[in-house]
């Protein structure tokens, strides 16, 4: 059975020709989001400051990074760029589900919407495409701890915001059972968006070989050159 079927029986109301002007948007956005990638990896550079050690599970065996034909081995700011357009799409598809169909996650998300916009400090609204999901802070040295973070800020901010009403045993159960239905519909956009990213394979490729792997190989060429003459007065 076809993504666009799967969606439509979660849809209550929803006919298949109506899922049809789904697919297409879908397909819209997807080149969208790819010609974006494109238009930006031109741009990207080696990052040169020390970054955070831990991996970022957006990305890490992502299969949307598989199906457009981003390796484990290309670096993470240029898989990033990309699944984090295609994480918006997700999200967008997974918002209007929502709306329409599960009212009592969609009060929820409201009601988290409304504590967001009361906090003075926002540090991850408004970011770029490239940096939106990434760390606000990088790891803390050892013996050397820093003044304030970015996040720290932020988390202070949160917690002088009054905490949401609690919940009966009964909306509890009602609430996790919407979730699972809101994370089963993001599957079957996630699906069909890997295969609508298959035909961009080859011009994704194409890309990171003409502008991310002569960097790579020329930050590679001066390690090697300054590992083979580590006292040549040039490189002190």
């Amino acid at each position: 059975m076809r993504a666009a079927d799967l969606a439509c029986r979660r849809r209550p109301g929803v006919s298949a020709p109506y899922a049809g002007v789904v697919e297409r948007s879908l397909e819209t956005q997807v080149d969208q989001a790819v010609e974006a990638w494109l238009r930006w990896v031109p741009r990207w550079e080696p990052a040169t400051h020390r970054g955070r050690v831990a991996p970022c599970r957006r990305c890490l065996g992502s299969p949307v990074l598989s199906a457009a034909g981003i390796g484990a081995n290309v670096p993470h700011g240029v898989q990033h760029g990309l699944s984090t357009r295609i994480k918006a799409i997700v999200d967008h598809a997974v918002a209007e589900y929502t709306a329409l169909n599960l009212p009592m996650l969609q009060g929820e998300l409201d009601q988290q919407a409304a504590r967001n916009r009361a906090r003075a400090y926002r540090p991850t609204e408004d970011l770029e495409p490239e940096y939106e999901g990434m760390p606000l802070d990088p790891d803390p040295v050892p013996g050397a701890p820093f003044l304030f973070t970015l996040a720290g800020m932020a988390d202070e901010d949160a917690g002088e915001l009054p905490p949401l009403p609690p919940l009966s045993d009964e909306a509890k159960a009602a609430l996790r059972h919407e979730v699972a239905l809101a994370d089963d519909y993001a599957n079957v956009v996630g699906r069909e968006i890997c295969g609508l990213l298959l035909r961009h394979r080859l011009r994704v490729q194409a890309a990171i070989s003409e502008y991310v792997e002569p960097q790579i190989e020329a930050m590679l060429a001066e390690l090697t050159e300054a590992l083979d003459s580590p006292f040549d007065p040039d490189t002190l």
